[in-house]
């Protein structure tokens, strides 16, 4: 659109390739910086050039990711989106729905929470995550203790420090933007009463998709066989699961292929990125030289 510069952050080497043609061969007024870093790295990049005076006297900033709550509240529409199919399919297994989000920087869940909050009538959710498995942990012991990503095969959601954790937090009554209603304990015993979580390695990763495919039929990508797992794992009787997923498995074809020992068809739509030619530019994760290169380049 004009009048409007987009600026990508992706973290170098820790993408696919089709991800990163997807938005690294667009070109026009969008701008890919190819972050010597990790997610959180470029979210954190992202967030000190919101807070920074000098950057907002001069530009309007604002973010197309899940910082922004802009983006995950349309995103909600697509739980009651899938209740109503349930339901339509089966009435009674809908009344036992248990939903299963793979899970990195918690925008996905967060909005199927507040679709709870709305009136989606959903038994519980749950949360799977990787080897980055922050959230898994203050589960159990009611910490949250960020720590270093770990790289992982379902890339997305290396995430060590999730920006959507504190919403969640606040949404169950536990925030501090407001006069605190309930202790960090009861936050967590209310967070718990409705989201249970899972977490998996790269090995237990490939077995789900390969469990997947033989027993359903199903080719997931990485994070969603989280999703499928946490669900052949967790699923209570009576209960009828939904797990989402993150990507078309041909997004990770080079990923996935070896794997499942078949090949993956790429979707028209991918495949016109690959004919694209990369377009990006390096970038430190220094916040003065992302600042620079704001100043620099934006109108």
């Amino acid at each position: 659109m004009s009048g409007i510069d987009v600026t990508v952050l992706y973290p170098k080497g820790k993408v696919s390739e089709i991800q990163e043609k997807q938005f690294t061969t667009l070109g026009q007024n969008i701008t890919a910086l190819e972050v010597e870093g990790v997610f959180d790295d470029c979210q954190r990049l992202v967030k000190e050039a919101f807070m920074d005076q000098e950057l907002n006297d001069k530009f309007f900033l604002t973010s197309a990711n899940s910082i922004n709550v802009a983006r995950f509240l349309p995103q909600a529409f697509y739980y009651f989106y899938a209740y109503a199919q349930l339901k339509k399919q089966d009435p009674e297994a809908a009344k036992n729905m248990v939903v299963c989000v793979p899970s990195g920087n918690f925008g996905n869940i967060c909005a199927g929470l507040f679709g709870a909050k709305m009136g989606l009538p959903v038994k519980r959710f749950i949360a799977s995550n990787n080897a980055n498995d922050i959230f898994f942990q203050y589960l159990g012991n009611g910490h949250y203790c960020p720590r270093a990503t770990r790289a992982t095969l379902a890339n997305a959601m290396d995430v060590s420090d999730p920006s959507n954790f504190a919403r969640i937090v606040n949404l169950y009554g536990g925030g501090q933007e407001k006069p605190i209603k309930i202790t960090p304990e009861e936050a967590h015993q209310a967070i718990t009463a409705e989201i249970s979580g899972a977490t998996y390695n790269d090995n237990q990763i490939k077995k789900a998709m390969q469990d997947a495919l033989k027993n359903d039929g199903y080719i997931c990508d990485p994070h969603g066989a989280c999703g499928y797992q946490a669900l052949v794992d967790g699923l209570q009787s009576g209960e009828t699961g939904i797990f989402l997923e993150t990507a078309h498995p041909a997004k990770f074809k080079d990923t996935v292929e070896p794997i499942i020992g078949q090949q993956v068809a790429i979707p028209v739509t991918l495949q016109k990125f690959m004919n694209g030619t990369k377009q990006s530019l390096p970038m430190t994760e220094q916040f003065s030289d992302f600042k620079k290169f704001l100043q620099d380049h934006l109108k």
